[in-house]
Protein backbone atom coordinates (compact mmCIF):
# COMPACT_ATOMS: atom_id res chain seq x y z
CA UNK A 1 0.00 0.00 0.00
CA UNK A 2 2.93 2.70 -0.10
CA UNK A 3 1.83 5.31 -2.44
CA UNK A 4 2.00 9.00 -2.64
CA UNK A 5 -0.93 11.27 -2.84
CA UNK A 6 -0.89 14.60 -4.20
CA UNK A 7 -3.41 17.09 -3.81
CA UNK A 8 -4.37 20.73 -5.42
CA UNK A 9 -6.76 23.29 -4.73
CA UNK A 10 -6.66 25.61 -7.65
CA UNK A 11 -7.82 29.28 -7.52
CA UNK A 12 -8.44 32.17 -10.11
CA UNK A 13 -7.41 29.93 -13.21
CA UNK A 14 -6.09 32.02 -15.75
CA UNK A 15 -6.36 28.91 -18.29
CA UNK A 16 -8.42 29.05 -22.09
CA UNK A 17 -12.03 28.66 -20.76
CA UNK A 18 -12.52 25.50 -22.92
CA UNK A 19 -10.02 23.44 -21.00
CA UNK A 20 -12.35 23.84 -17.50
CA UNK A 21 -15.63 23.62 -19.28
CA UNK A 22 -14.66 20.71 -22.80
CA UNK A 23 -15.11 17.15 -21.01
CA UNK A 24 -13.27 15.18 -23.98
CA UNK A 25 -10.75 17.57 -24.28
CA UNK A 26 -9.61 17.61 -20.60
CA UNK A 27 -9.95 14.01 -20.93
CA UNK A 28 -7.32 13.43 -23.72
CA UNK A 29 -5.22 15.91 -22.25
CA UNK A 30 -5.48 14.69 -19.13
CA UNK A 31 -4.85 10.66 -20.42
CA UNK A 32 -2.02 12.34 -22.41
CA UNK A 33 -0.16 13.52 -19.66
CA UNK A 34 -0.22 11.16 -17.93
CA UNK A 35 1.68 8.61 -20.54
CA UNK A 36 3.53 11.88 -20.62
CA UNK A 37 5.32 11.22 -17.34
CA UNK A 38 5.50 7.17 -17.96
CA UNK A 39 1.77 6.59 -16.28
CA UNK A 40 0.10 3.36 -17.79
CA UNK A 41 -4.00 4.60 -18.52
CA UNK A 42 -6.14 1.93 -18.34
CA UNK A 43 -9.05 3.69 -18.30
CA UNK A 44 -10.89 6.71 -18.03
CA UNK A 45 -14.54 8.56 -17.23
CA UNK A 46 -15.12 12.13 -17.88
CA UNK A 47 -18.52 13.95 -17.11
CA UNK A 48 -19.42 17.38 -18.61
CA UNK A 49 -22.26 19.38 -16.26
CA UNK A 50 -24.88 21.55 -17.31
CA UNK A 51 -26.25 24.35 -15.55
CA UNK A 52 -30.17 24.29 -15.48
CA UNK A 53 -30.04 26.46 -18.60
CA UNK A 54 -28.18 23.31 -20.21
CA UNK A 55 -25.27 25.43 -20.51
CA UNK A 56 -21.48 23.93 -19.62
CA UNK A 57 -21.17 24.26 -16.02
CA UNK A 58 -17.83 22.28 -15.05
CA UNK A 59 -16.28 18.79 -15.53
CA UNK A 60 -15.43 15.74 -13.26
CA UNK A 61 -13.24 13.22 -14.45
CA UNK A 62 -11.01 10.11 -13.62
CA UNK A 63 -7.91 8.58 -15.56
CA UNK A 64 -7.69 5.18 -13.72
CA UNK A 65 -3.90 3.90 -13.75
CA UNK A 66 -1.90 0.79 -13.66
CA UNK A 67 0.16 2.84 -10.84
CA UNK A 68 -3.40 4.45 -9.34
CA UNK A 69 -5.64 7.55 -10.54
CA UNK A 70 -5.57 11.15 -11.53
CA UNK A 71 -9.28 12.91 -10.65
CA UNK A 72 -10.32 16.13 -11.87
CA UNK A 73 -12.97 18.55 -10.74
CA UNK A 74 -13.34 22.18 -12.45
CA UNK A 75 -15.67 25.12 -11.22
CA UNK A 76 -15.72 27.13 -14.56
CA UNK A 77 -17.69 29.99 -12.61
CA UNK A 78 -15.38 30.50 -10.45
CA UNK A 79 -11.69 29.40 -12.28
CA UNK A 80 -11.49 27.16 -9.86
CA UNK A 81 -9.79 23.02 -10.11
CA UNK A 82 -9.17 20.34 -7.34
CA UNK A 83 -6.65 17.87 -8.69
CA UNK A 84 -5.82 15.04 -7.31
CA UNK A 85 -2.72 12.74 -8.22
CA UNK A 86 -2.51 9.91 -6.42
CA UNK A 87 0.16 6.58 -7.21
CA UNK A 88 1.01 3.16 -5.94
CA UNK A 89 4.40 2.86 -4.88
CA UNK A 90 4.40 -1.25 -4.45
CA UNK A 91 6.53 -2.62 -7.63
CA UNK A 92 8.96 0.30 -7.83
CA UNK A 93 8.94 4.25 -6.76
CA UNK A 94 6.45 6.27 -9.19
CA UNK A 95 6.87 9.25 -7.34
CA UNK A 96 8.79 11.33 -9.83
CA UNK A 97 6.23 10.50 -12.37
CA UNK A 98 3.33 11.61 -10.02
CA UNK A 99 5.22 15.25 -9.37
CA UNK A 100 5.80 15.59 -13.00
CA UNK A 101 2.12 14.90 -13.91
CA UNK A 102 1.10 16.82 -11.04
CA UNK A 103 3.14 20.30 -12.24
CA UNK A 104 2.00 19.43 -15.29
CA UNK A 105 -1.20 19.57 -14.70
CA UNK A 106 -1.10 22.81 -12.74
CA UNK A 107 0.93 24.68 -14.91
CA UNK A 108 -2.09 23.88 -17.61
CA UNK A 109 -4.68 25.73 -15.34
CA UNK A 110 -2.55 28.48 -14.43
CA UNK A 111 -3.74 29.15 -11.35
CA UNK A 112 -3.44 32.90 -9.76
CA UNK A 113 -2.96 30.72 -6.30
CA UNK A 114 -3.01 27.38 -5.22
CA UNK A 115 -2.73 25.36 -1.89
CA UNK A 116 -0.89 21.58 -2.48
CA UNK A 117 -0.71 18.90 -0.29
CA UNK A 118 1.43 15.76 0.11
CA UNK A 119 0.20 12.66 1.43
CA UNK A 120 2.48 9.38 2.26
CA UNK A 121 0.03 6.65 1.74
CA UNK A 122 -0.42 3.01 3.25
CA UNK A 123 3.04 2.64 6.12
CA UNK A 124 1.96 2.01 9.00
CA UNK A 125 1.94 4.62 11.24
CA UNK A 126 1.16 7.85 8.92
Amino acid sequence: MNGLHLIADLHDCRCPPGLLLDAPGLEAYCADACQRHGLTVVGRLFHAFRDAQGQPAGVTGTVVLAESHLAIHTWPEIGAVTLDVYVCNYSGDNSARAHGLFDEVIAAFDPATKTTKTVTRGRPGD
